[in-house]
């Protein structure tokens, strides 16, 4: 079938720059140029980029709704996106938000970072959040929220390409990067192209710079430009707007991608209000939405309800869309975390340990980390000092450590999500729903209803109830966790290991390990048999540990563990599903002819519901993908940049299944 999208660049770590300082201005070797002017380098960001691009006025203008958003080339040390940042304060009414993106290919060390931006101490503030936020030096996109109402995108790779898988529009450029003459790769045309389709009309644009390339580039591809006043001892730059940016090509191989139009709504309901609802009621809550969470038990209840849950990701040996999700949403979570987990702890970055326990393990473990070359701190294969790091006696060879995972308390953390002033949290049953007019009614059980702009549908397995989503495949899976007691003194894991299962570090002197896997069964109750399946499963993993336990008196006896079951939801392609929800008879007829010619695509833009989308399928590594897939659906609903690249964002659409049956001759 015809991608839409180029392929994206392999996944791995991506270089620090060679640096070379006077006092806190650092200098790249590479390029023999200067991040920022010695002299006075804010005052050059402001009038090269922040007034150049008349942002006071506009941030003061700036109405509800939607994000004002501000795409840069070349983040360095964050100098120009740190002002934006801090004149937005000074000039944004209240209600606005401020999102900024920016591509950087070698991003600095956190230590080179820190130097750099203690040259301002009036910037301090604004500083201290970025590097206590500062990402591994990964491809692709991370996401930092800077403040309730800022955001900031890293596209971390080269720019062209960067932006050219940007799902996003900019309303003010800041055209950066070392001069061209001295980095000629990247003011390319593909630059200038990709900067133009992701610009809302009348965007505007300012660089430090008037050389040739850059004027013709920019007229190329549709930009208008003048030269005005530079700054110091630099004559003249370039500023200009972009009346009518092209239509995106990238819609034309996979149509039925093509979102729906940005609407942002008023009043939103939740159906869930587990860690998938929980997560998008707070995403949309920060974006200033009034939020109806609508859950029949209440917040943190069925998969989210356990005592502990684990954070962490298996990644496929060769890469693919769905491991690059899943790390995305790894990473994105452990900076949430850390976030908004506070003044009471919510989670630990213990680290996990994945054990490798046969051979075929082993092989895998070793083809991953042959295939991403990833930072030591995002994950590591190791064959020596595993029972050091777990605490607990290890048997097997070798493990792939991931030091920055770790656990998490999930139903404490689905109540700290929504303990938030924008959201109501309503017990009931929502057993139908209807369209009515230019709103959403949701039908509860005892005969109430709820009526809202738009709805987000997160109830685990039962998201494919309702008549709108019943075209989406979901299975089935029981998942029970074993309770045991630890007497004082007795060694116990420190870090999160896993392999068939998991265990996790003790948490009010409870230990808690797990779960079992039982597809296609939606019963709840505890049974011995799956006790006895996590006891094996355990005593597989670290047989001399179990032991030391039971010689320390622990019983772990089926008959009498404590524990938990609940049902957790799958996709048969075991990614989750994030996105508008399609209405599949549309698509069936709109597309069927796929399934005689793949290649041939008609121009039908895919048919959604208005106003309905849908968080599911997380499967058991929900605390991994859930609050990423909540970003996904709320910038799309508020027409926010996504945050993740544009085949990711397809990869999770709701309609893929649909498609793909299409294609295969089968009906979805």
């Amino acid at each position: 079938m015809t991608q839409r999208h180029s392929a994206l660049p392999p996944l791995a770590a991506l270089p620090s720059p060679s640096l070379t300082w006077h006092e806190a201005a650092p200098h790249s070797a590479a390029f023999d140029d200067v991040y920022f002017s010695r002299e006075d380098g804010r005052a050059e960001t402001e009038h090269v980029f922040v007034n150049a691009n008349d942002l006071p006025a506009r941030f003061a203008d700036w109405p509800p709704g939607r994000a004002f958003v501000i795409g840069e080339t070349g983040f360095g040390t964050g100098l120009n996106m740190l002002c934006a940042w801090a004149c937005f304060e000074d000039h944004a009414p209240a209600h606005a938000r401020l999102h900024l993106l920016s591509t950087e290919k070698l991003p600095l060390d956190h230590a080179s970072l820190t130097r750099a931006l203690s040259a301002w101490p009036s910037l301090a503030a604004y500083a201290q959040v970025l590097c206590a936020l500062w990402p591994a030096p990964v491809s692709g996109i991370h996401r930092l929220h800077l403040s309730e109402r800022v955001t900031l995108d890293l596209h971390f790779g080269d720019t062209a390409e960067r932006l050219g898988q940007l799902d996003g529009q900019v309303d003010a450029w800041f055209l950066d990067g070392f001069a061209p003459s001295k980095n000629p790769d990247m003011w390319q045309p593909a630059l200038f192209d990709a900067m133009a389709a992701r610009s809302h009309p009348g965007a505007t644009f300012a660089t430090f710079t008037c050389a040739g390339i850059v004027k013709r580039g920019l007229k190329a591809a549709g930009f208008t430009w003048q030269k005005v006043p530079g700054f110091g001892r630099k004559r003249e730059m370039l500023a200009g707007h972009i009346a009518t940016p092209p239509d995106d090509p990238r819609r034309q191989a996979t149509p039925w991608f093509t979102p729906p139009a940005a609407t942002y709504p008023r009043q939103v309901a939740v159906i869930g209000a587990g860690i998938a609802g929980a997560s998008v009621a707070a995403a949309l809550a920060r974006r200033g939405i009034q939020v109806r969470l609508i859950d029949r038990e209440g917040p943190g209840a069925g998969g989210s309800g356990n005592r502990q849950g684990a954070l962490y990701v298996k990644l496929a040996a060769e890469t693919n869309h769905q491991s690059r999700f899943y790390l995305a949403g790894l990473m994105y979570s452990q900076r949430w975390l850390s976030q908004i987990s506070t003044p009471t702890p919510l989670w630990q970055p213990s680290g996990v340990v994945q054990l490798a326990l046969t051979d075929k393990e082993t092989r895998r473990q070793q083809r991953f980390i042959a295939n991403h070359p990833l930072p030591d701190a995002i994950v590591s294969a190791q064959t020596a000092g595993l029972s050091e790091q777990a605490g607990v006696p290890i048997s097997a060879d070798q493990a792939l450590v991931y030091p920055q995972a770790g656990w998490v308390r999930p139903k404490a953390l689905c109540e700290r999500l929504v303990d938030y002033p924008n959201i109501e949290v309503c017990q009931g049953e929502v057993t139908q729903l209807r369209r009515d007019g230019q709103r959403w009614q949701l039908d509860l059980t005892g005969g109430d209803v709820i009526s809202a702009d738009q709805v987000v549908i997160a109830n685990a397995q039962l998201a494919n109830r309702f008549a709108q989503t019943a075209a989406l495949p979901l299975q089935q899976v029981r998942g029970q966790v074993s309770e045991v007691a630890l007497p004082e003194g007795v060694d116990a894991p420190g870090r999160v290991v896993c392999a068939g299962g998991y265990v996790s570090p003790p948490v009010d002197g409870v230990l808690t390990f797990g779960a079992s896997f039982v597809p296609n069964n939606d019963t709840t109750q505890v049974t011995a048999d799956d006790h006895q399946r996590n006891i094996d499963e355990l005593r597989h993993a670290l047989p001399e540990w179990v032991a030391d336990l039971e010689r320390a008196g622990v019983a772990l006896n089926a008959q009498t563990l404590a524990g938990r079951a609940a049902v957790r939801a799958a996709s048969p392609d075991k990614s989750p599903y994030a996105g508008p929800v399609p209405v599949a008879d549309a698509w069936r007829e709109a597309y069927q002819g796929l399934s005689k010619d793949a290649s041939k695509v008609p121009d039908t833009l895919g048919e959604h519901y208005p106003g309905l989308w849908i968080s599911t399928a997380h499967g058991s590594r929900g605390l991994s993908s859930a609050p990423l897939c909540a970003e996904v659906i709320a910038s799309r609903m508020c027409g926010d940049p996504l945050p993740l690249e544009a085949p990711l964002v397809d990869h999770l659409h709701p309609g893929r299944r649909i498609i793909s049956a299409i294609i295969r001759g089968e009906r979805a």
